[in-house]
């Protein structure tokens, strides 16, 4: 990892300042931190969106049943403890007393029901959290405080999956009263800020909510501004416009201006962030496997992550990063060799000229450097490459889902449950939003037999096996694993970086 002369030192103990408790002494809120996020989700229903930018916001705005901060220790969060019976198939909560969501309305076992039977139902179907959640077969109220999930089989993920993303827990009866579409822009839940404003493309306004069941929050409000373009994110933080600038948003090139400002500091820490270009395995010169791995091999990644990442990264051989269960230390990526990868592009008939367009983010600048180099290395092996930005929300909503990216796309996945799984689930298994082009029937039996191992080293080989078999088929050109970067003011206290960008703001406060 590499630090700023003046990094903050960051510690497991620090982490624990975020965790929530019951038993924590109130704190007078003052005070406004206003946060740079490069991207507006454009709804805050749970549901609805896979976003580490939503869950950057909204981690404060909801509770699970359990909570993992920064120190990637799963605690309770709305319930205080669990137990697992029938074989896990069966999961029983026992929930926190004295909660009240932000409209007033108690939180309960009927709350929890109505949570999972919306997200397992027609409204989650709509979205893309469903899927990470199919082990769930149904919610039992017992009594008030307490419920029973029923797997259809046994899910060694799920407790950390409640802890984000769909399975925050929802409000039945403002949902009911307000309607779905109200709900995706006035978001109502249990957790230390509660909604205040909401402008589309440009921010989103939070206060300290004063019935909030644990610890803090110590600020009084808290303020999100969509600014998705890197350098007027910089310039705001410089001036004071805003005092957190959150990942993916700071270029590897502008963090020396940051470092050079005295009332600034950059902050760093692993996260699970994996950087790829996948391959159309359908039309164009992509659909050979031979010419994924020439264009693979074409590419020097060691360079990329020395010369245009800072040493930020680090090179990767599977769509995962070292924390990420399922790793496999002794998978090598395949080498930088132009020669072989001429060689591979002429027995499979691609003459000298060929061309690929590669889909980026257009708010991305680190990622449209690297592409370029990317385009440069094709071009020495004969391939021109034409680099196509597209609006981010356009291309993750309607051009990769759709399947209508060129030969190579850009995919950047957070990976949140540091569980290869929640990647490879989403990207190679047949039907699924991210995986528009490939149908593997070897690898779906893969992909779901693992699913259902509670046999925890029997589950990580076939993670493994999952991931060489995805790197033999060629199916992205792996990149690299990207450090989370946090530009911050130095007037910030008690900031404690996510690997996974999940910001709990509740003990941060600013002078």
């Amino acid at each position: 990892m590499r630090f700023s002369p003046r990094l903050r030192a960051v510690t497991a103990a620090a982490g624990l300042l975020l965790v929530t408790s019951a038993l924590s002494n109130p704190v007078m809120a003052e005070g406004t931190l206003t946060v740079s996020s490069p991207q507006d989700p454009g709804s805050w229903d749970p549901v609805d969106t896979f976003l580490v930018n939503w869950a950057s916001v909204a981690t404060n705005i909801y509770d699970g049943l359990t909570y993992r901060g920064p120190d990637m220790e799963l605690v309770p969060g709305l319930a205080t403890e669990w137990e697992t019976l029938d074989d896990g198939t069966r999961i029983r909560f026992h929930l926190r007393e004295g909660v009240t969501f932000h409209n007033g309305e108690p939180f309960n076992a009927t709350a929890v029901k109505f949570t999972f039977d919306r997200l397992l139902g027609e409204e989650g179907a709509r979205g893309p959290q469903q899927s990470n959640y199919t082990s769930i077969d149904s919610v039992e109220v017992i009594d008030d405080r307490t419920v029973d999930f029923h797997l259809n089989k046994p899910d060694p993920v799920l407790l950390t999956k409640l802890a984000g993303y769909g399975a925050m827990i929802v409000p039945p009866v403002y949902i009911k009263e307000h309607g779905e579409e109200y709900f995706n822009t006035h978001p109502v839940g249990t957790g230390p800020f509660e909604f205040v404003s909401y402008e589309p493309k440009v921010g989103i306004s939070l206060k300290a909510y004063d019935d909030f069941w644990g610890d803090g929050p110590t600020l009084s409000n808290l303020d999100y501004r969509f600014i998705s373009e890197p350098s007027t994110a910089v310039a705001e933080l410089q001036s004071g416009g805003v005092d957190l600038v959150i990942p993916p948003t700071i270029p590897i090139s502008m963090i020396p201006t940051i470092e050079d400002d005295p009332n600034l500091s950059i902050v760093t820490t692993p996260g699970p962030t994996v950087y790829a270009l996948r391959f159309n395995t359908k039309s164009g010169i992509t659909r050979s496997e031979k010419v994924r791995r020439a264009l693979i091999m074409a590419v020097d990644r060691q360079s990329i992550v020395d010369q245009i990442l800072g040493g930020q990264a680090q090179v990767i051989a599977s769509f995962q990063g070292e924390r990420s269960f399922g790793f496999d230390p002794n998978m090598e990526p395949l080498p930088y060799d132009p020669d072989q990868a001429r060689q591979l592009l002429q027995e499979a008939g691609v003459e000298p000229g060929a061309r690929v367009e590669i889909d980026i983010r257009g708010n991305d600048a680190t990622f449209a450097e690297v592409t370029q180099a990317v385009a440069a290395y094709l071009g020495q092996v004969g391939v021109i490459a034409t680099i196509k930005p597209v609006e981010t929300n356009t291309l993750l909503n309607d051009v990769i889902p759709q399947g209508k990216t060129g030969e190579m796309f850009q995919q950047s996945w957070g990976g949140w449950t540091f569980d290869f799984d929640n990647t490879a689930y989403a990207m190679y298994h047949s039907g699924q939003k991210w995986n528009p082009y490939d149908s593997d029937p070897k690898m779906d039996e893969l992909l779901e037999q693992q699913r259902s191992l509670t046999d925890r080293n029997r589950r990580e080989q076939l993670l493994q096996q999952i991931a060489h078999y995805a790197a033999d088929r060629a199916l992205e050109m792996p990149l690299y694993s990207l450090n989370a970067i946090y530009g911050i003011n130095n007037r910030v206290e008690g900031f404690v970086p996510a690997p996974d960008s999940r910001l709990r703001l509740n003990r941060v406060s600013v002078q």
